[in-house]
């Protein structure tokens, strides 16, 4: 496979590492849409430079990051990570090549759970992709059993933000903002279902593409969704 070019920049902004790609200035002019990328439990900003880089090929500011207790980002994870997808919306929609009304975020596993948390609570986020995005307790049950590679600081406070919050509840939130769930029949780690109940609780407008077979990975790097994906939510920004 090849290797994904270099980012255009890396950096560190509210404690969190990041790297971030740009559109070719030759082929598209700003401001542009931008996405912010956030990865799976135990995996870190690298593992979606494949989804940075079309993004950015498609016009796209993308800016990937480690979560707390991941790759280059200290302290450990804690209640703060929804906050932090935040903040990382806020740092594209600041920037002068930047479309600041149309920021979305992309995650998968956790990540996708995360971005669809950012998305319900804060409005400055445009849309929302989640790529079978994992249910809050069986994070919570994995963060317990120490199945994941995370350094992780506080899990008192994480099991206390995830008793106060049900996705499946709050989803409803995201309505009159595009929301496209993706997610393989075959995922062995997160059940189809939890994408459906999801789809079946959001508002419009909403897509949820079931794809057969598969597995949990499966979809997170299939280049032609990736693609299909962004279309779809820019036509809807």
């Amino acid at each position: 496979m090849t290797q994904p070019r270099n980012p255009d920049e890396i950096g560190v902004a509210s404690g969190l590492a990041f790297a971030l790609r740009l559109p070719d200035p030759t082929e598209h002019s700003g401001p542009h849409p931008g996405v912010v990328i956030c990865h799976g439990a135990g995996s870190c900003k690298e593992s979606h430079a494949d989804f940075a880089v079309m993004a950015a090929s498609k016009g796209w500011v993308a800016l990937a990051f480690d979560a707390r207790g991941h790759g280059e980002t200290e302290p450990g994870l804690d209640d703060h990570a929804v906050a932090d997808v935040v903040a990382m919306v806020e740092l594209l929609r600041a920037r002068a090549d930047v479309d600041p009304a149309r920021v979305i975020v992309r995650g998968s596993s956790m990540g996708g759970a995360l971005a669809l948390y950012a998305a319900c609570s804060s409005m400055e986020v445009a849309g929302a992709i989640a790529v079978c995005p994992a249910p809050e307790q069986g994070l919570l049950m994995g963060l317990k059993a120490g199945a994941f590679e995370i350094r992780v600081a506080d899990l008192p406070s994480i099991e206390r933000w995830i008793e106060q919050h049900a996705l499946i509840e709050e989803i409803s939130d995201l309505a009159g903002r595009p929301l496209l769930l993706l997610h393989a029949e075959g995922d062995e780690q997160v059940p189809i279902s939890h994408s459906r109940d999801l789809y079946a609780a959001a508002g419009e407008p909403k897509r949820l593409i079931e794809v057969p077979g598969g597995d949990h990975r499966s979809l997170q790097h299939d280049p032609d969704l990736q693609a299909e994906s962004l279309d779809w939510v820019e036509e809807r920004i």
